[in-house]
């Protein structure tokens, strides 16, 4: 009886026993899932090898997500830039080691000069044997929140810091970086004699060395291979006036500086950049692509009508270009108009803006501009496919004439530093009436905002040295030296490509 009875009871034994493994080893999956999740991950970390070798080349830090140091002796203040990312106390810290620089000024500000105080810095101590290597956090007290810093990000070697639409490219400062320009009169073919300021006679060259920094966020350095790769097999186009040339010689001059073999690139009708030609197409046979150069001063068609007597210059407001054929099928486009809207006859108005058969006898040269971008938007709407083509339009860039205009005894030839401050705070008509009509479009326009940034740079003009015959009263307050400002209108329009 009693035999039965404990037989009856070994189920219930068996039940309590199985719930009792089952449910620990659920626990035990559970905490160590969780585990898992809550501790720090240690993949993923660049590794630390030691080799002085890639501190000797600014870009050596672009192309891979190690960084090299040796343990022979280390010159710090050689360094030029690098961003990567370290691990301190098992913290990843994106990290910006800036050269602090021997130049007039450390940094410009619209207001005034500051330091470059809001990044986190890993600095590196050597011991005096070269035994070993410490690393100390270094949280600069001006300027970066908490939250601002978790937004920075490498991306492609470089730190990029919040992602374009979120970040105001327009406000920062001028950094003199020793390690700029990105190339130099000697290396580059392309420059013509109007923005030739070295090769006619200019002696300073610290206007070649400031580089911009927009606040909260960077700008990747310039990397030409890794442009040349994104357009390989494309067409990048820029048309528009002369201030769109130093650009588009600037873009030359850069990318260049990738190649190899000179012979490899060459302008596919054999011309010779002059201001006298408008239309020039490079093309760079290792990456089958072409970087061109279309003029038209207004976007809209320079004509010439009837008036009283005699036959006189109109524009055309209502029709495209003529060279616009030239345009299409272009991988790349960045637009400009804004210099030739200052002119003498295109601000009077008389007799000279054009509509079919009529000619206006007098119009203002605002609703001149608005009707002559409506009618190149209508145009990119119509021709251009967003699928295949992206479209920039560069805002305006400013002129620092001292003393009267261009053409009356104006000059900028004392400046050869940035301005503390801007001449003006007021944002330009012509740029006010560009965003309003590219927000109107069908077609993604990004807009190339460097007007703000550009108002600083009084010291980058070629003022007399815009010709070796420096004996006129004329200067060039209007267009820019190269090596020099337009080259950051090309890192802009780089970070911009890099987001696609």
């Amino acid at each position: 009886m009693e035999r039965q009875k404990s037989l009856s009871l070994k189920p219930a034994t068996l039940l309590v026993f199985s719930f009792t493994i089952f449910s620990s080893t659920l626990f035990l999956s559970i905490f160590t899932i969780w585990l898992i999740k809550s501790s720090p991950s240690l993949q993923n970390q660049p590794t630390l090898h030691l080799n002085t070798s890639s501190i000797s080349s600014p870009s050596s830090f672009n192309d891979s997500d190690n960084v090299s140091l040796n343990l022979q002796p280390l010159k710090f203040q050689s360094l030029t830039r690098f961003t990567k990312n370290f691990t301190v106390n098992g913290v990843k810290i994106p990290t910006l080691v800036d050269n602090q620089l021997s130049g007039p000024h450390n940094i410009l500000t619209g207001s005034k000069s500051e330091d470059l105080t809001h990044h986190v810095v890993v600095a590196v101590d050597v011991d005096d044997d070269g035994s070993a290597l410490k690393f100390r956090a270094m949280q600069q007290e001006n300027g970066t929140s908490s939250n601002e810093k978790k937004k920075l990000v490498v991306a492609n070697g470089d730190l990029v810091g919040k992602r374009v639409e979120e970040c105001d490219l327009t406000k920062g400062y001028w950094v003199f970086d020793q390690s700029y320009p990105l190339y130099d009169k000697g290396s580059c073919p392309f420059i013509d004699e109007g923005f030739d300021c070295e090769g006619n006679g200019r002696l300073d060259r610290n206007y070649t060395k400031w580089r911009w920094k927009p606040k909260g966020c960077d700008i990747p350095r310039f990397n030409a291979t890794k442009l040349l790769e994104l357009i390989r097999g494309k067409r990048l186009v820029f048309v528009g006036d002369s201030i769109n040339r130093n650009q588009w010689e600037s873009m030359l001059c850069m990318l260049f500086g990738a190649i190899r073999d000179p012979k490899r690139v060459y302008e596919t009708h054999g011309r010779r950049i002059t201001k006298e030609k408008g239309n020039y197409c490079f093309r760079f046979l290792d990456y089958q692509c072409t970087v061109e150069y279309y003029v038209s001063h207004f976007l809209v068609h320079e004509s010439k009508a009837r008036i009283g007597q005699k036959r006189r210059p109109t524009l055309r407001i209502d029709a495209i270009d003529h060279g616009s054929s030239r345009w299409r099928g272009a991988d790349v486009l960045v637009f400009n108009t804004a210099h030739w809207w200052s002119h003498y006859k295109t601000k009077a108005g008389i007799n000279y803006y054009q509509e079919g058969s009529f000619v206006h006898p007098r119009l203002n040269v605002s609703t001149a501009l608005r009707k002559s971008l409506m009618t190149w938007s209508s145009w990119v709407d119509k021709h251009i496919n967003p699928r295949k083509t992206r479209v920039f339009f560069r805002s305006s860039a400013p002129s620092h004439f001292r003393g009267g205009n261009w053409n009356s005894g104006g000059h900028c030839r004392e400046a050869i530093n940035p301005l503390n401050e801007t001449i003006t705070t007021t944002y330009p008509e012509k740029d006010i009436i560009i965003e309003e009509i590219t927000k109107q479009m069908k077609t993604p326009v990004t807009l190339l905002n460097i007007t703000s940034l550009s108002q600083y740079r009084i010291d980058g003009h070629p003022s007399m040295y815009g010709r070796k015959d420096q004996s006129s009263r004329v200067q060039d307050c209007s267009h820019w030296c190269l090596p020099g400002v337009p080259d950051i209108w090309n890192e802009l329009l780089y970070y911009h490509l890099q987001s696609i």
